[in-house]
């Protein structure tokens, strides 16, 4: 099978299990989607949906977060893991978006990468989900289910982005990503994967084994 008659049938059988291709995390403003991203690091996005309300109460607006004392968000976002480093970030890059960015999340990645707390798989997240651009987010999920499938190779965030982007249809990035994590966590699992109810056992290198 030819790589690209692959990738089409992979993305057709992740389109009819999960015909909604959105992001886990809940938000409503931009700034909101980067700070749930941010906290999501080495956390699960149901934990950082269930700390996120009260958060967003707190600090209803960009100004709240600029403003804010770091000792104070750390206390509503510690049980995320590594708190500390997150508050800071937080505060810090709701700073930069008021002084540097017009009160907006960058559009592009040179910007986004400027934000404290923010490395290529939050910006290209950023990317697809706010301004609906092509965008490859390589979390665990998408590193270890596209080395199974034969679409990447390796365990380097940056170099599976690169191998995705010469595959992938660009208009299909986004959402690709997103339906890959749903997958990831409805199926294949990192420690017992249900190779049995696989919709894409049929392009799975390891499935079964």
């Amino acid at each position: 099978m030819r790589m690209n008659e692959r990738v089409a049938g992979i993305i057709e059988a992740l389109k009819v299990a999960y015909p909604d291709a959105l992001c886990a995390l809940h938000y409503q403003k931009d700034y909101e989607l980067m700070i749930a991203v941010r906290l999501s690091a080495q956390c699960t996005d149901a934990r950082v949906n269930l700390v996120t309300p009260a958060l967003f109460e707190r600090f209803p607006t960009l100004d709240d977060f600029a403003d804010a004392d770091i000792a104070e968000v750390e206390e509503y976002v510690r049980t995320c893991g590594f708190y500390r480093h997150k508050a800071r970030d937080i505060v810090l890059a709701c700073q930069m978006l008021r002084s540097d960015f017009d009160r907006k999340v960058p559009d592009n990645m040179d910007d986004l990468l400027k934000l404290p707390g923010v490395g290529r798989k939050t910006a290209n997240l950023l990317l697809g989900d706010i301004y609906h651009q092509p965008a490859v987010v390589c979390d665990t999920h998408c590193i270890r289910i596209t080395n199974k499938l034969g679409l990447a190779k390796g365990k380097d965030p940056v170099k599976v982005e690169q191998q995705l982007w010469k595959v992938l249809p660009k208009e299909e990035t986004s959402d690709f990503c997103h339906r890959i994590v749903l997958h990831g966590r409805a199926v294949c699992t990192a420690r017992s994967p249900k190779c049995d109810q696989c919709t894409l056992a049929p392009y799975c290198k390891s499935c079964g084994q």
